[in-house]
């Protein structure tokens, strides 16, 4: 198998895992990439790299990262960054497939990026109704703190060593699918004692 090939899918299931985290953010980094052609990106994508994309994502990513620190605003972003990293996910693993085959592509992005993403941020969803039933919406400020300092570090090892980035993300989702696992037991627990 090619090691471009390889690199490419780290890249791009690197940057889907960050997808989970902050939708708009590993976007951001991927257009900034691509504009300043520090990475390969599939030919069709080539618009990612443009100004008008590059502003769109800067401007989705600092509404979406200073929404979540508003109370209730972060509950609604939860629910659509369900479905929405999904889907950026999928897109940030089609773009950086540059020279493999369509029908391929589109498969590995539904599968692994769509798929990372989802289960990332379904569980951190998690996790932060928990910290909000938990805290009354006060420790929500430090979720969202350490999710955007995770989506950056993950976007940045994607970019710039993406071999490196699948350990990490292997490391962050095991760590998320903990942390899920605990959450839910706690609840089955207070059922259970009612």
């Amino acid at each position: 198998m090619e090691t471009s090939w390889l690199l490419s899918a780290a890249l791009g299931i690197g940057l889907a895992t960050a997808t989970g985290f902050r939708v708009f953010l590993p976007l951001l980094f991927l257009s900034l990439a691509a504009r300043f052609d520090i990475i390969p990106i599939a030919q069709s994508w080539d618009w990612v790299g443009s100004l008008p994309a590059l502003i769109l994502l800067a401007t989705a990513s600092m509404v979406e990262i200073f929404g979540y620190y508003v109370p209730w605003v972060d509950n609604v972003l939860d629910t659509l960054a369900v479905p929405l990293a999904g889907i950026a996910g999928t897109l940030a693993l089609a773009a950086t497939l540059a020279d493999v085959d369509p029908y391929i592509s589109w498969a590995l992005a539904i599968i692994a990026g769509g798929g990372t993403a989802a289960l990332v941020a379904g569980s951190t969803a998690t996790v932060r109704a928990a910290s909000t039933a938990t805290t009354a919406g006060f420790g929500n400020s430090v979720v969202s703190t350490v999710e955007t300092g995770i989506s950056t570090l993950v976007s940045l090892m994607a970019i710039f060593a993406p071999i490196i980035a699948i350990i990490l993300c292997i490391i962050v989702v095991y760590f998320v699918l903990k942390m899920w696992k605990r959450v839910r037991a706690g609840k089955n627990n207070k059922r259970t004692k009612r």
